[in-house]
């Protein structure tokens, strides 16, 4: 049950003395459309284990995290993909809904003298993303944290590729050129070590590196994130 107060939401919880089962994060509701959410309430919001791992895969590809202005003390996720990949960040969205107060927007948006559009995502300003700022942001610069062999479930795998990866004729290349050479193996190690897949380093310009995943490793990638992935995206693990 919920009842308003100053244009905010709060929260009378009441059992209702059923005792069903489900896993926890799967009947996330969404909250588009309550408004402001009472202080009290955002600390209580925590990130389910699946939705976690999303929030990850999405982080270590395009996804960011913003503060709306210097005296804001929690942070939103946003997450853009272009107007091709619609079906996909709709599926985000269905995912992440729960932590959002509105629907995904499109946009237009013009680069290198182009004009392409877009659809973002951008959820609330909660708690648990702002701890989850503090490992992935160094002096406001995204990172891969120390602890990613943890952090990298099957799940943020399945995300980091549908978000970065690029199918290539031998293999998947990922696209981490914003990272440093350092963090880069420090991910490369990750995949090799914790999931068994061969992988090597590739250099570009202006010490820019991409991870590439060799074909030989396909079915056994296939194996691990085919579960977790929308069927748009399949075409990026040769399926």
């Amino acid at each position: 049950m919920k009842k308003k107060t100053n244009n905010k939401i709060s929260y009378n919880i009441k059992t209702s003395g059923r005792t069903d089962l489900v896993v926890w994060g799967c009947n996330l509701s969404s909250s588009v459309g309550l408004g402001l959410i009472s202080k009290q309430a955002r600390n209580m919001i925590v990130l389910a284990p699946y939705q976690h791992s999303v929030v990850i895969g999405l982080l270590l590809s395009d996804a960011w995290f913003h503060f709306s202005s210097y005296r804001s003390k929690n942070c939103y996720l946003g997450f853009a993909q272009s107007y091709d990949h619609s079906k996909y960040i709709l599926f985000v969205f269905s995912i992440l809904s729960h932590y959002c107060s509105r629907y995904p927007v499109y946009r237009a948006r013009e680069r290198f003298g182009k004009k392409n559009y877009i659809i973002e995502l951008s959820t609330r300003a909660l708690p648990c993303f702002t701890e989850l700022y503090s490992i992935f942001y160094v002096n406001k610069v995204k990172i891969i944290p120390q602890n990613i062999y943890n952090l990298l479930t099957p799940a943020a795998l399945a995300h980091l590729i549908m978000g970065d990866g690029s199918a290539k004729k031998h293999g998947l290349q990922l696209c981490t050129d914003s990272y440093s050479v350092q963090d880069i193996v420090r991910l490369m190690n990750v995949l090799i070590i914790k999931y068994r897949l061969e992988c090597t380093l590739h250099g570009g310009e202006k010490n820019k590196y991409r991870i590439y995943i060799r074909q030989r490793s396909m079915p056994l990638l296939q194996t691990i994130i085919t579960p977790y992935m929308h069927p748009s995206m399949l075409y990026k693990i040769g399926l």
